[in-house]
Parts: structure tokens; C-alpha cells; sequence
């Protein structure tokens, strides 16, 4: 049982690097904010398809409920948004390189919410892993003038802090109700309402029907696969251990670019990143 929630949270790293690439295939045939909630909704249709399955009435009156609902106003919502802005503004190099200090702030809300305890392997672990990912998403500077505000950099940082807080909730949550079927249904649902409003909000509209569209949806059920793996990981193991092996996923990512999808070429920087993350998970999962 002691290697399940590795399992899980690697199957889920490795199932959300594949949805970000199926989603890529759709982003050539429609904007990615249309399509984010293709993806989103797709993924809260197939669990509430799925619901009469694995939930019961009386899950919907206990304070795990209102948890799960909590993490939803912010998780995937506010952190995409957040993450969409980076991007704009600083690009997505350097966004995903910040926003790959999700572990540590995984790692703090585990010490003072869950009472984890931090152990000397685990923190070179997930130092290996944060390490790596912003070895292969920060390119090295040329000398060219910075073109964006330094507050900019809060908005990949603000994406990391929020995907990291949503997880000790989760957790909380299922001290009451351990069900990660239920958690990922209620956060979904929540965090697609969320985002259906910034979409209206904002006075976009879906363009018209386009095969590009099914990408996403497509990503979205293999994207719920993954939230369940991770839910599961949560129920079972600790936030310590879980939160720096799901933050691999750019590995998996870019892996699938160069083998898969022909989208990436071996360069150095790839591969001392592939070792520090590949080492790092190995000591977070030896000491799980």
C-alpha cells in the first residue's frame, strides 16, 4: 500500500501531460479559452454521467461537501486564469518555470495543515524535481531587455500557490468523506461555473463549430481520469509525497512532444532535467 499513492499520483502526471498535448492538437482550430471549457465541461459531464455509481445523497450534507466546493472557486478556475494571464505577459517559458514552485508550497501547507513532517529525502526530492522542471522551462538569458512588470511574475506563482492549497483541503475533506470520486465532482462542477462566468464576463463567445473542439474533449475525460488518480493519491498517502511526483507532468510533457507527437528535438538542458526530476521522484517514492 506504502507505493500506491506514487502510483497514482505518477499515472496522474503522466495521464495530465497527455491531455495538455491532445489539447495542443485542438488549440490549431480554436482559442485556448473556449477550449479550456470544452475541456472542463466534458470533464464534469462524464463524472456526473458516472455519479449514480459511486455517490450517495447523503454525500451532498456533510462539511466535506462544502471543502470540495471551496477548492472548486480556485482550482482549476482561478489558477488556469492566472496561469493564461503569465503567459500573455511573460510568455510561457519563464511562466512555467515559476509556476513550478507548486512543491514547495505543497510542501508548507503540509507541515501546517496536515502536520507532515518534512524529512531531509523528501526535500531534496521535490528540490530535484522543482530543479528540473525550471531547468527545461527557463531559457538562459541573451541579454535582451525584460518586457514585462516584474508583478507579472505573482501571476505564475499565484497559479502554483493555488493548485498547491486546494490539495491539504482535499485532504481535509476526506477525513470525513475519503471519496475522491465526490471531490472531484464537486470541485469540477464549482470550478466550471467559476469559469463560465469569467467567460461571460469577459464578453467572449465560442466561435463556430469546429473539430478542434473535440480535442478538448477528449482531453477533458482523459483529464478527469487523472484528477481521480489524483484524489486517490491524496486518500491514501501524504501531501509531502504526492504533491512533487504530480508536478513531473512537464517531463511527461515533453517527452510525448519529442516521441509521440514529433514537437521537440534532445537537447542538453532536456536531458539534465529528465535526470533531476527521474532522481528526484525516485528518492520521494524510496522514502514514501
Amino acid at each position: 500500500m506504502t507505493d500506491l499513492p506514487a502510483l497514482l499520483a505518477l499515472t496522474s502526471a503522466f495521464l495530465f501531460a497527455l491531455s495538455i498535448q491532445v489539447q495542443n492538437l485542438g488549440l490549431a482550430h480554436v482559442d485556448p479559452r473556449s477550449g479550456v471549457l470544452v475541456n472542463m465541461a466534458m470533464t464534469v459531464l462524464m463524472y456526473w454521467v458516472l455519479s449514480p455509481f459511486f455517490i450517495e445523497s447523503s454525500f451532498w450534507f456533510t462539511k466535506a461537501a462544502l471543502l470540495f466546493a471551496l477548492v472548486g472557486l480556485f482550482r482549476p478556475a482561478l489558477s488556469v486564469n492566472l496561469a493564461v494571464a503569465g503567459v500573455k505577459l511573460m510568455g510561457p517559458t519563464l511562466t512555467s518555470g515559476l509556476a513550478a514552485t507548486a512543491p514547495i508550497f505543497a510542501a508548507f501547507f503540509a507541515i501546517i495543515l496536515l502536520d507532515e513532517t518534512l524529512t531531509l529525502p523528501i526535500a531534496i526530492g521535490t528540490g530535484g524535481v522543482v530543479a528540473g522542471i525550471v531547468v527545461t522551462a527557463i531559457k538562459p538569458a541573451r541579454g535582451e531587455p525584460r518586457g514585462w512588470p516584474l508583478w507579472a511574475m505573482l501571476l505564475p506563482l499565484g497559479a502554483a500557490f493555488f493548485r498547491a492549497v486546494g490539495h491539504p483541503i482535499t485532504m481535509i475533506g476526506f477525513k470525513e468523506l475519503p471519496d475522491p470520486f465526490f471531490a472531484g465532482l464537486v470541485s469540477y462542477s464549482v470550478s466550471l461555473l467559476v469559469s463560465l462566468i469569467f467567460f461571460k464576463m469577459q464578453r467572449r463567445k465560442f466561435v463556430d463549430f469546429s473539430w478542434g473542439y473535440g480535442w478538448f474533449a477528449l482531453a477533458g475525460i482523459i483529464n478527469g481520469i487523472s484528477i481521480y488518480s489524483l484524489n486517490t493519491a491524496l486518500k491514501f498517502g501524504q501531501l509531502l509525497t504526492v504533491a512533487p511526483i504530480v508536478a513531473c507532468s512537464p517531463v511527461f510533457t515533453m517527452l510525448m512532444g519529442l516521441l509521440l507527437f514529433k514537437r521537440e528535438t534532445i537537447t542538453l538542458r532536456m536531458v539534465l532535467s529528465i535526470i533531476l526530476v527521474v532522481s528526484g521522484v525516485i528518492i520521494v517514492v524510496i522514502q514514501s
